[in-house]
């Protein structure tokens, strides 16, 4: 029975408009209703094992949170929104780094074949906290499902599950980009550099995150970590040839906030902006051994950002 109301969930529109109002209310109740400082206890205990200090935050982990309940502006939710933060990357450093934009729409009824390309694309909401639909060949998937699928993701406010605030206020839509690839064909490596007080102090590397997601960290030498943040470590990745560039173009953003995680990509010599975030796996990302997550804590200065 489990198995007959998920697929009519997902694969016909009328099991999905009679059973997604229930989920609604659900996740209402669930998530909406508790404060902030519950959620947030909570998670960080069940992740980390620890009850956080949020009054006098010492951990890296802990200053996220702080950041989460203190930190909170007009920009923070132009920055976490995947479609209007590309404006703002436009203003910052220039549209040559934006990944080409296939398709926007609040209507997902809109994302059938036929308004999509024949080569590879992403679909995504613009307001969700990880990743999308990887489609290679339209023709090889379900669209009453992809569309139900959105749907579902449209309906969910990552604020009141993570108690992210930047999500909360987001005017949530449906981004279609171009997909890029490296030259095998594979996602490129995603690189995600942690800037604190408008520095770098790492690198964060995944790979292979369609099939068996590794994690290196690098600092700002290149130099890799002897240190594991929730996935395993991969193999050695080379520096990319235009890490300093990217360094650079990080830095531009960074500046304004007190953390920042700057996402980038580098496909065929070329830079592509990523993201922006700024509570990396939530504040509720454990570290092994468990010293960094002090140690970075150290390096970490707690201010407000200043909207101008």
């Amino acid at each position: 029975m489990k198995q007959f109301i998920s697929n009519i969930y997902h694969n016909t529109r009328l099991g999905f408009a009679v059973i997604q109002p229930f989920k609604n209310v659900y996740e209402y109740f669930r998530y909406a209703l508790v404060s902030d400082e519950t959620v947030i206890k909570s998670e960080f205990i069940k992740n980390l094992g620890y009850v956080p200090d949020l009054e006098n935050p010492k951990t890296f982990n802990e200053k996220l949170q702080w950041l989460k309940l203190n930190d909170r502006t007009s920009v923070h939710t132009i920055c976490a929104d995947k479609y209007k933060v590309r404006e703002y990357v436009k203003d910052k450093i220039g549209e040559e780094y934006l990944i080409p934009l296939v398709l926007e729409t609040k209507n997902v009824r809109e994302i059938v074949p036929e308004n999509l390309p024949d080569y590879p694309f992403i679909i995504k909401t613009n307001h969700d906290s990880s990743g999308g639909i990887i489609v290679r060949d339209k023709t090889q998937h379900n669209w009453i499902n992809v569309q139900n699928t959105l749907s579902k993701f449209l309906n969910i406010n990552y604020y009141y599950r993570y108690k992210e605030w930047q999500y909360k206020n987001i005017e949530r839509r449906v981004v279609v980009e171009e997909l890029l690839m490296d030259k095998s064909g594979g996602i490129p490596f995603d690189y995600k550099m942690h800037y604190f007080n408008g520095k770098l102090v790492f690198t964060q590397v995944d790979i292979d995150r369609e099939k068996n997601h590794k994690r290196n960290l690098y600092d700002i030498n290149w130099n890799l970590m002897d240190l594991q943040w929730v996935y395993k470590a991969g193999s050695e990745v080379k520096k990319p040839k235009l890490y300093d560039k990217m360094v650079t173009l990080g830095e531009v953003f960074a500046k304004d906030f007190c953390y920042l995680r700057v996402d980038f990509y580098h496909v065929n010599d070329t830079i592509y902006f990523g993201e922006l975030t700024f509570h990396a796996e939530s504040g509720c990302g454990a570290f092994t051994p468990e010293h960094y997550d002090a140690d970075f804590g150290k390096l970490l200065q707690l201010h407000k950002t200043e909207v101008s």
